[in-house]
């Protein structure tokens, strides 16, 4: 599963009138390859209770539980586990075909701007109380603002500039009512969906009895969200809010969650319990899922050509896309292949090695689709760097690279037109080094692609494969003195998409200067400009000249962007809703009376 922050069709052109309502339309995407969507996963006889079993992505383990997201530790996996336990105020949800924040699963009703979209009004919803009776208020948000706040270069959520930064103050209203001042007029679209977002109430009354400082409290509570073992034991995280509380956590990454007796909000959980079970590779989870061992769970692309055989067994196939992007991160600060990758013409030539439609339809059997750009693809009217080795050997030749024994050499070193740029050296290797998750068959076929262009082209690249939380906690943000940036050159973790956006797909987690999920360090005063335009204005032309220009600039690789999976879910488990930003409502799934609803 990619990171945290859907793909949506149609023109750019309509998106702003969707947005102006408070809506994204639309987030649904059509059945793709030899994929049959199938429908009815609602109504039938309810039974009462049951445990579902749910499989998560290959070599993934829930390792965060914190609702203040740390470096390294930003799979949605995580935020959608800690979402089942602590509320947040606003959540993406479908509303027919289009992506709304006003999810019936909020804690908060809808946001009031006022004072020229400077100031906003939030009033948490009636009757929300924690699973130890105290009732939920606008002191908790102040609470979970306060940490971010004191600590914000800890939390993974911050970029400069932005949340908190942007509120100039926090004004309790009454016990249910906040109010937050502006630094300046944000669009209110992109306010509620990339800063609302963030905000959760913490119980300030349990994890902060002794009234400690913000930065003696975050310390405190960072320590306990690092003691991984202790997840399902620790009293700490037993004071929930949510539908959910844990019953157990295991360190190989199975998660049980049973219903919290004291939730009061309209959405109580049907079932007994829900699992999260763990597997090593797609493989093996197919194996399970064919034995009947998981009641939700997905289907390699490669073997969608028996999806009819899952039919026949009881389970209904449904894709389940994601808004996202998926690629290859750079790393611009490496002291030896950042000066490589800092040349914007050596970007240019790796991108045209990309055979992303050969790879979405070989590799992914038809269950991908090319990235164009840093927003999804329905917002890109073009390819800047479509697929052309002769252009990208072109390229590589003009600047002054040469094949000695099938590998490019640097042969005119210099910082002038025709040489090979800053940095690099004469005699260098045009070699590269990739870190990819492991656990994917199709991930591992699309780098041995990308390699197998690459090497045609001279330009040599070694693959390293590891598990997705070591791929996720070791390419992250660094700075060019510190060892951490000598570690890894270009890294991939998009077997399920490599960003997941909110509902407004604007850039600054990602692609803005010192941004949280900026892993490859990239820098830019003009996407930073662009980007602030974004955050500002609902004109259609910001959004559409952010994503032209970044796509022209590269400041990653793009590659084929997968659905997140093929779900197979048995027939008689009903309610289950794929929402496109990867958010689990499990409080809403129930058997029905049919093949074993009784389970």
């Amino acid at each position: 599963m990619g990171q945290r922050s859907t793909r949506i069709r149609g023109p750019l052109g309509r998106i702003p009138a969707a947005v102006l309502l408070g809506t994204l339309a639309p987030a649904g995407c059509g059945p793709r390859g030899n994929v049959v969507t199938e429908v009815g996963a609602t109504g039938g006889t309810p039974v009462r209770g049951g445990t579902a079993t749910m499989a998560l992505p290959p070599a993934s383990t829930p390792n965060w539980i914190f609702p203040i997201g740390a470096p390294g530790f930003l799979a949605t996996y995580n935020s959608a586990l800690q979402s089942l336990l602590f509320l947040r105020l606003f959540t993406p949800a479908q509303k027919g075909g289009a992506l709304t924040m006003e999810s019936p699963h909020n804690l908060a009703e809808a946001p009031r701007y006022s004072d020229g979209n400077k100031t906003v009004s939030i009033t948490l919803k009636k009757g929300y109380a924690w699973s130890d009776g105290k009732p939920v208020t606008a002191r908790d948000v102040k609470f979970w603002f306060t940490l971010i706040k004191h600590n914000k270069e800890d939390w993974a959520g911050y970029s400069p500039k932005l949340m908190p930064d942007d509120v100039k103050a926090f004004e309790i209203v009454d016990a249910r009512t906040f109010r937050l001042r502006l630094d300046r007029a944000y669009n209110p679209a992109w306010f509620t969906a990339n800063e609302l977002e963030n905000f959760v109430a913490l119980p300030e009354h349990a994890w902060n009895p002794r009234h400690e400082g913000p930065k003696k409290a975050f310390a405190r509570l960072m320590h306990h969200a690092r003691q991984f073992s202790e997840f399902g034991t620790d009293p700490l995280w037993k004071t929930v809010n949510g539908p959910w509380t844990i019953e157990k956590w295991s360190t190989s990454g199975q998660v049980s969650l049973v219903p919290n007796k004291k939730y009061r909000g309209p959405d109580t959980p049907h079932l007994d319990r829900v699992v999260f079970k763990p597997f090593t590779t797609a493989d093996s989870e197919f194996n399970v899922l064919r034995a009947g061992g998981v009641d939700y769970g997905y289907i390699p692309p490669s073997v969608m050509a028996q999806a009819s055989k899952f039919r026949e067994m009881g389970y209904r196939i449904d894709p389940w896309e994601g808004w996202a992007v998926t690629y290859i991160v750079l790393n611009f600060h490496h002291p030896t292949a950042g000066p490589l990758l800092r040349q914007a013409y050596l970007r240019q030539a790796l991108q045209h090695l990309i055979d992303q439609k050969a790879i979405s339809e070989v590799v992914w059997h038809g269950s991908a689709t090319p990235t164009l750009g840093p927003v999804p693809a329905a917002l890109m009217d073009h390819n800047p760097f479509p697929y052309d080795p002769k252009k990208a050997r072109a390229l590589l030749t003009a600047h002054g690279w040469s094949d000695h024994g099938g590998t490019l050499r640097c042969t005119r070193p210099g910082r002038a037109a025709g040489e090979c740029g800053a940095g690099v050296k004469h005699g260098q290797e045009l070699r590269l080094s990739l870190l990819s998750q492991s656990g994917s068959t199709e991930t591992s076929n699309t780098m041995q692609a990308v390699k197998s262009d690459f090497d045609k082209a001279g330009v040599a690249l070694d693959i390293r494969q590891q598990p997705l939380n070591t791929v996720l906690g070791t390419t992250v943000p660094c700075k060019e003195s510190e060892p951490a940036c000598a570690q890894w050159q270009l890294g991939f973790f998009g077997t399920q998409g490599s960003w997941y956006f909110p509902a407004d797909p604007s850039g600054e987690q990602i692609f803005a200067t010192d941004a949280p999920s900026n892993m490859g360090n990239w820098s830019s005063p003009k996407t930073d400009r662009l980007i602030r335009d974004t955050e500002y204005s609902d004109d259609p032309a910001a959004m559409r000249d952010y994503g032209r220009e970044v796509a022209r600039q590269l400041p990653v690789l793009w590659t084929p962007n997968p659905a997140y999976q093929v779900s197979a879910i048995r027939n008689d488990l009903r309610g289950v809703d794929q929402n496109p930003t990867l958010t689990l409502a499990p409080q809403d799934w129930y058997f029905v009376k049919k093949g074993g609803a009784g389970k």
